[in-house]
């Protein structure tokens, strides 16, 4: 079964990621923050990153630039997700190693399409 790592400040919209993705069948950990995130990523193992853009502390934006200059984490999809939806913000997201950016309100469609084509 894949592992999905959820990283979002907002518990409401980790709630509704984490229900979609549990009822598609993933295994799911879901935290508040790009640092706790980066305690769990090693032990945790996830197929696949789902990523908030606008956090406190680190921004999702810098966690997957780091996470893409990691030879370790460098093969895991990301995908970003955020209220930003501008082309700029997006453009930034692909500048950064993002494999998708979707944005919020996340429609559980489009997200499940993402994670589907991304999780092979």
């Amino acid at each position: 079964m894949s592992k999905v790592l959820v990283v979002d400040d907002s518990l409401t919209d980790r709630r509704i990621m984490t229900t979609y993705l549990t009822e598609a069948g993933l295994t799911v950990l879901d935290v508040e923050s790009a640092e706790e995130a980066m305690e769990k990523i090693a032990d945790y193992q996830p197929q696949l990153i789902v990523l908030d853009v606008v956090m406190g502390g680190k921004s999702g934006f810098e966690m997957c630039r780091n996470l893409k200059a990691d030879q370790n984490t460098k093969p895991i999809p990301v995908i970003l997700c955020s209220s930003k939806s501008t082309e700029a913000d997006k453009m930034w997201g692909d500048v950064v190693g993002a494999d998708a950016y979707l944005t919020k309100p996340v429609n559980r469609d489009e997200l499940l399409g993402k994670v589907e084509q991304l999780i092979k």
